[in-house]
């Protein structure tokens, strides 16, 4: 009973938080915005929306056919910013966006390098990687695969990338995420332990990760990451969580 309370309390203190966080966030987006663009054009901001009437951004959320599955080579970097930022309370990023390096051995095809991003209403990002970036499976190969994701799997997505990893010997996995998605519910924390169990390596991301990143799937014109004052805080608060989980 103690622990049901306890979760209750951490999600009543999440929704209480979350409106403060967004504010703080895309006004933030806003100010980047601002610098980055000419005057007679707009930031792009992907889901960061003026209002005409008062200058003021507001979150506004893209709607996406279902299974719509968005595939590119390099981030937009106020969008990587938002999305990507290790904040504990998420609200407005209501998508995925996954980095992707795929090293097949001693092939002729090289490192395969992207990204993907979704809508969360249907297919997610983890599950469409093995369909639309790695649809030809070879056996006779030996893949390592490394993800960069603005958030944890959900549940249902964890469980089906630990049985591919049972069924798929020749697959090494490692998954940097960002944030932990709906760290406190029992099923995650499942499904997390069975992608370790699976021989998944889970990490949070570290301040030098993002850097890597923005330096590797973003649009960045040469220039470096600046992180965000609380980057390393959030993570040591992520890596903690994440270490309880496993343990």
């Amino acid at each position: 009973m103690a622990e049901t309370s306890h979760v209750a309390t951490r999600r009543k203190e999440r929704k209480d938080k979350e409106a403060a966080e967004l504010t703080k966030d895309v006004k933030e987006v806003k100010n980047e915005g601002e610098k980055a663009a000419d005057n007679s054009e707009e930031a792009p901001t992907n889901g960061v929306e003026a209002n005409g009437q008062n200058g003021e951004f507001q979150v506004e959320p893209i709607e996406l056919p279902p299974f719509e599955i968005i595939v590119g080579d390099r981030i937009d970097p106020l969008v990587f910013k938002f999305q990507f930022k290790n904040v504990e309370y998420s609200s407005g990023r209501n998508k995925t966006f996954l980095c992707y390096l795929v090293d097949r051995g001693n092939t002729a095809d090289g490192l395969l390098r992207g990204y993907l991003e979704d809508e969360h209403t249907g297919s997610h990002a983890e599950e469409a990687f093995f369909t639309q970036c790695l649809p030809q499976y070879d056996p006779a190969l030996k893949y390592t695969i490394t993800w960069y994701v603005s958030s944890s799997p959900c549940s249902a997505c964890a469980a089906k990338i630990a049985e591919l990893l049972k069924a798929r010997k020749n697959i090494k996995m490692s998954i940097f995420a960002a944030r932990l998605f709906e760290w406190e519910e029992a099923e995650i924390q499942a499904g997390l332990r069975a992608l370790h169990t699976a021989g998944c390596k889970l990490r949070m991301m570290k301040p030098t990760d993002f850097s890597y990143t923005w330096d590797t799937f973003v649009e960045n014109e040469e220039q470096p990451l600046n992180p965000w004052e609380d980057c390393k805080e959030n993570y040591e608060y992520y890596h903690e969580k994440l270490a309880d989980i496993l343990q």
